[in-house]
């Protein structure tokens, strides 16, 4: 493809992602909401694939980072703290609603040091081992939000926390439709619009971090950490800084993720969101930027779209089988299918530094030399082999 060509499709590219939620909230808003959340599982794959990708930490406990940020948000953009807590509402009178644009730093920054504490503990465990510490990490996140509702009621405990202030944004609140000359735009195309520059910018970092000596040393630790080590590469601290990097933009997910639904409870960090989110890495491609974006858009989108196949099933067969049950089961069955066709993932990082060898048949040897002194080359003594090619004796 010329460079022109690339260009056309660029710009292409960009009217359609420009147009796209304009075009769904004609067939409702609820086409926008996927679009949006699977927006938001794009990031944290990203986030997560600086992890699991490029450092090859493999972590499953990803989605404390998410409820980290998420929380700093509601109670921070919400009359939660000041409703409960008599010495927040006498320095905050009108109620602490804090501005996006100064929670989403301290979001990013949170969550980022819950990454490196996380990282600290773990830096000789890998494989099992260390899935195991960092899904225990996770479950103690969502078993601490669940129950810090007594002494003090910081979290609200199981019922959570809600009135979360939209985002607003230029004097614009993306909580409310925005009308354009007589076009009426919806809440859930403006957050879409959000929700795609932060995709961009992520994707825009990740791309420098890939190319960037850090990044090249994350992917030699990935491929050989004692090789690494032996090459004076600092393991422990470019590991720390991969939990670090990978956490502060689960941070950021979970602050737009609280500011979008307006509501946020531990039930939306369990486990198997998690393991959704590690899925999405893998079965896109793991460490190849494009192959994780296409896995986190198809399976944050599979479910939402499967309600529409798995509720005529159950009418079908009169409602003998669970509409939900059939959507885990074509969701599963799609992983699978996915896993063995495509057992590098759907779209592989390009495989690099690989020499192509020549076919056996098409070597032969250089003629008029013989092979080095005290050298015998494998099928030379051996009649019917295929000779291998014969290097000269240096002068």
């Amino acid at each position: 493809m010329t460079q022109k060509n690339k260009l056309i499709a660029f710009v292409l590219c960009g009217i359609a992602l420009l147009v796209l939620p304009l075009i769904l909230q004609q067939f409702g808003n609820a086409w926008v909401r996927i679009v949006n959340i699977a927006l938001l599982y794009t990031m944290l794959a990203l986030g997560l694939n600086i992890v699991v990708g490029y450092a090859g930490l493999l972590d499953l406990g990803y989605v404390a980072f998410f409820a980290v940020g998420a929380y700093l948000f509601a109670l921070l953009a919400s009359p939660h703290l000041t409703d409960n807590f008599a010495a927040i509402a006498a320095m905050f009178p009108g109620g602490l609603h804090l501005s996006v644009w100064l929670a989403l730093p301290l979001a990013l920054l949170l969550a980022a040091i819950a990454g490196v504490l996380l990282g600290i503990p773990v830096l000789k465990l890998r494989g099992d081992y260390l899935a195991i510490v960092t899904l225990g990490f996770g479950e103690i996140i969502r078993i601490f939000l669940n129950n810090l509702d007594h002494p003090f009621n910081i979290t609200n405990g199981p019922k959570g926390v809600n009135q979360i202030d939209p985002v607003r944004f230029l004097g614009i609140n993306l909580g409310k439709p925005l009308n354009i000359g007589g076009f009426e735009v919806a809440s859930v195309s403006l957050y879409y619009y959000l929700f795609l520059v932060l995709v961009l910018v992520t994707v825009f970092v990740c791309q420098r971090l890939q190319d960037s000596r850090v990044g090249r040393a994350w992917m030699a630790i990935r491929e050989d950490e004692i090789a690494a080590k032996a090459m004076g590469l600092n393991v422990r601290n470019l590991k720390l800084l991969a939990f670090g990097m990978g956490a502060s933009f689960g941070g950021v997910s979970g602050a737009m993720f609280a500011a979008f639904q307006g509501f946020v409870s531990p039930e939306s960090f369990s486990l198997m969101e998690s393991v959704m989110i590690v899925a999405m890495v893998v079965l896109g491609g793991l460490g190849h930027l494009p192959g994780v974006v296409l896995g986190a858009l198809l399976l944050s989108a599979l479910p939402e779209v499967l309600r529409y196949v798995a509720g005529p099933l159950q009418q079908m067969t009169d409602g003998r089988l669970d509409a939900a049950i059939l959507r885990q089961l074509f969701i599963a069955l799609a992983m699978i299918i996915i896993m063995l066709l495509r057992p590098r993932g759907l779209w592989p990082s390009p495989e690099h530094g690989k020499v192509k060898t020549e076919p056996a048949d098409r070597i032969t040897p250089l003629s008029g030399q013989q092979n080095p002194p005290g050298v015998d080359f494998p099928g030379d003594a051996v009649p019917g082999n295929t000779p291998h090619r014969q290097y000269p004796v240096n002068p």
